[in-house]
């Protein structure tokens, strides 16, 4: 068992200010967005990331459900050491101990049970009477206990739970060991008023409540759920459930970058702190938003592109005169750095790590010097490097370490009379070099063809968008895809100052994305039928 820590509310109690936990979910619900599936390495650079940025407790995944999942949280709670690593189980014997193998070698381990309460779920789902949801929640919250001393109950659907059912099973699960109580939105059906109500009601009725952190996990349906999340710590909640750039299932999930800020920003409204290092936000934003191929709206609260960008005139002349007549935040607490030439061709290795890890990225010796080697290629086709492009070419650094298939080499003939061919040449994932070539009705739909018929994988093209991330003739270009397979919607970003070549390698990128969804389902099958 592990006993090496604080009990989190002792953890709160003895800050001078109230602190809110911040328990990030990027790895398991966030992870849920249709198109945004995870391997192993790439969760293990998000968990680093958040880890750097100071969450509380990150929630690595489900082990239960396949053995990717398995290893990728027992990998996570293997290497991180300043953040609890919490793996999610149903309220079964069987889950519940996958998860405490799982979490095992964490410093700090965590297993998170959940078993749905409302009236709905039980007569629909569960099938399953008041009184063998309280004996399941006690004997799964015990057996977690014998694995780790952090255990958390969540009362799936809880908004929508009667309160006198809701705070008998949560003093059922206290009882047997609870340490966090969560109470989660499911749906994303409540109000701020009525999420606000139910955690002041429990913390009141509910005897122990005292003895345990509460926390929300808020989804984003109605677009409240930032709002419910700082409607839940004003009544009494400690932790807040969130992901980066608010993704997950559905809607997605109360954004952590915006429910940190807002902590922050006003707070004589919220008199709380938290652990963020708030100038890792748009790194992190912008590293997840890389992985999963999900894009952040321009005008994203905190991280989008506009979050800080003026173009009415009466705007423009009031921030020039003072910059709090139209910001409540300064860009760079967040992590935005300003368009500027940072490096060159003759700028030296320790210059470019340490822009990098001002940029948010931790690089091991083989990873930079991959990275450094590309960096010197890309300054003999551009005289000005930017920020941007440092993090284009790190995500491409990593995109190709990580892939199934690599490109190797693109040849397009195209022009207003003939058809189009491509001839590509990709590295498959035991080394070897595969070509092969087709037409298409234009030189990105020929090289499109060619890379189905190379790798085996159909796909519909469902969106193709370009864009410069720097400005200038020699600007990188970002090339973005979104595809369809099996029912199924994947994302992958390319790029280069070549626009063909990124659009290569951002169609290449998904297809890797459905190479890894298909190897994780055929895990997940035989992972519950066993």
């Amino acid at each position: 068992m592990d006993t090496g820590r604080n009990h989190p509310s002792e953890i709160i109690s003895s800050e001078t200010k109230p602190r809110v936990l911040i328990f990030d979910t990027t790895l398991r619900d966030g992870e849920q967005s249709p198109g945004a599936s995870l391997n192993l390495p790439e969760k293990l650079e998000i968990a680093h990331a958040l880890e750097n940025l100071g969450v509380d407790i990150i929630e690595a995944g489900f082990p239960i459900t396949s053995p990717g999942d398995f290893d990728a949280v027992s990998a996570v709670a293997s290497e991180i050491t300043n953040a609890t690593v919490a793996g999610l189980a149903r309220c079964t014997e069987r889950d519940v101990r996958r998860a405490g193998e799982a979490v095992r070698k964490a410093a700090r381990g965590r297993i998170h049970i959940f078993l749905a309460t409302s009236k709905i779920h039980r007569e629909f789902k569960l099938k399953k009477a008041k009184e063998e949801i309280i004996r399941l929640t006690v004997e799964n919250v015990k057996l977690a206990r014998e694995y780790v001393s952090d255990v958390e109950f969540s009362p799936e659907d809880a908004s929508r739970t009667e309160f006198d059912f809701l705070a008998e099973v949560v003093h059922a699960a206290i009882e047997a060991g609870a340490t966090t109580i969560n109470c989660p939105d499911t749906v994303g059906n409540a109000t701020p008023a009525e999420y606000r109500t139910m955690f002041e009601y429990l913390i009141a009725h509910v005897p122990g409540a005292g003895k345990v952190v509460f926390s929300s996990h808020c989804h984003n349906d109605l677009g409240l759920a930032v709002a419910n999340s700082l409607a839940a710590v004003a009544g009494g909640a400690r932790q807040i459930e969130c992901t980066i750039n608010g993704i997950g299932e559905r809607a997605g999930n109360a954004a952590l970058e915006e429910v940190v800020m807002a902590m922050r920003t006003r707070p004589d409204q919220y008199p709380f702190t938290t652990r963020i290092n708030t100038r890792r936000l748009v790194p992190c934003s912008r590293l997840v938003s890389s992985l999963t191929g999900l894009h952040v709206q321009r005008n994203k609260a905190i991280v989008g592109e506009n979050a800080f960008a003026h173009e009415a005139g009466i705007h423009q002349d009031g921030i020039l005169k003072n910059r709090s007549t139209y910001e409540i935040m300064a860009p760079a607490d967040v992590g935005w750095v300003q368009n500027k030439l940072v490096l060159g061709k003759h700028s030296g290795r320790h210059a470019f790590r340490q822009r990098l890890e001002e940029l948010g990225h931790a690089l091991d010796e083989a990873a930079l010097d991959r990275a450094f080697a590309a960096f010197k290629v890309l300054c003999d086709k551009k005289k000005e490097i930017y920020d941007e492009d440092l993090e284009a070419l790190v995500d491409e650094q990593l995109k190709t370490e990580r892939a199934l298939f690599q490109l190797k080499s693109l040849q397009v003939m195209a022009g207003t009379y003939g058809v189009a061919t491509a001839t590509v040449t990709l590295v498959d994932s035991s080394g070897a070099e595969i070509t092969d070539a087709a037409t298409g009705d234009g030189p990105v739909d020929a090289m499109f063809a060619t890379i189905q018929r190379l790798t085996k994988i159909s796909a519909t093209l469902d969106s193709f968008q370009v864009r410069s991330i720097t400005g200038g003739r020699e600007a990188q270009g970002e090339v973005s895809v979104e595809l369809t397979h099996s029912n199924r919607k994947v994302r992958g970003r390319g790029f280069s100052t070549d626009i063909l070549e990124a659009s290569a390698k951002a169609y290449l990128a998904a297809i890797n994305r459905i190479r890894t969804m298909n190897e994780r389902t055929v895990g997940q099958a035989s992972s519950l039928e066993a």
